[in-house]
């Protein structure tokens, strides 16, 4: 008797875990991957800049007030798609916004900053994913808020979207200027 009900049983349970995955899913949208590096130290860096003679990037400069690294690639159809909006960040000279070129061609990157535009304040270029992979990037485009004291406050998974800097990014940078007193 048993063994005829354990069918049955089986798959009662596939529908319970069934369910459970559907309300979990509905708690926590899927662009807002958790990340493990909230609320500690951004790894540190030191790149080449994208630039051919330019200076090399390094975090350590940003130190002492909050920055926004924008990880980027010119063949990211979301790196597009948020763009204007990256821009709009650009243009305010009270947050460093600093592009992360991740997994791409200098030419190809330079040729798609020349189309589109470039609002960043430095560009670290990292072709071989040597400091995108401390970051723990799954893809571009990925943006990490970083207070000034370097700790990792938010990450932004996917292309930042309006509601995303009205609702979180630029409150929590006003936030971070607060503390950091600038």
């Amino acid at each position: 008797m048993m063994l005829r009900l354990l069918p049955l049983a089986a798959f009662l349970g596939l529908v319970v875990l069934l369910f459970a995955g559907i309300r979990l899913s509905e708690e926590r949208p899927p662009d807002r991957l958790p990340s493990v590096l909230i609320g500690k130290p951004a790894p540190s860096f030191t790149l080449p800049g994208l630039r051919e003679g330019e200076a090399e990037v390094s975090s350590s400069a940003f130190l002492g007030r909050p920055w926004l690294l924008n990880v980027w690639a010119s063949w990211c159809a979301g790196c597009r798609v948020e763009h204007p909006l990256v821009e709009r960040l650009g243009a305010r000279r009270d947050i460093a916004l600093v592009g992360l070129n991740w997994k791409d061609e200098r030419a190809d990157a330079l040729r798609w900053l020349a189309q589109f535009g470039d609002p960043y304040h430095a560009i670290a270029a990292d072709p071989d994913n040597r400091v995108a992979l401390h970051y723990g990037v799954y893809g571009a485009p990925e943006t990490f808020v970083i207070d000034a004291a370097g700790v990792i406050r938010h990450k932004f998974v996917g292309p930042l979207t309006e509601q995303d800097l009205q609702r979180t990014l630029l409150p929590l940078l006003a936030q971070l200027q607060a503390e950091a007193g600038s």
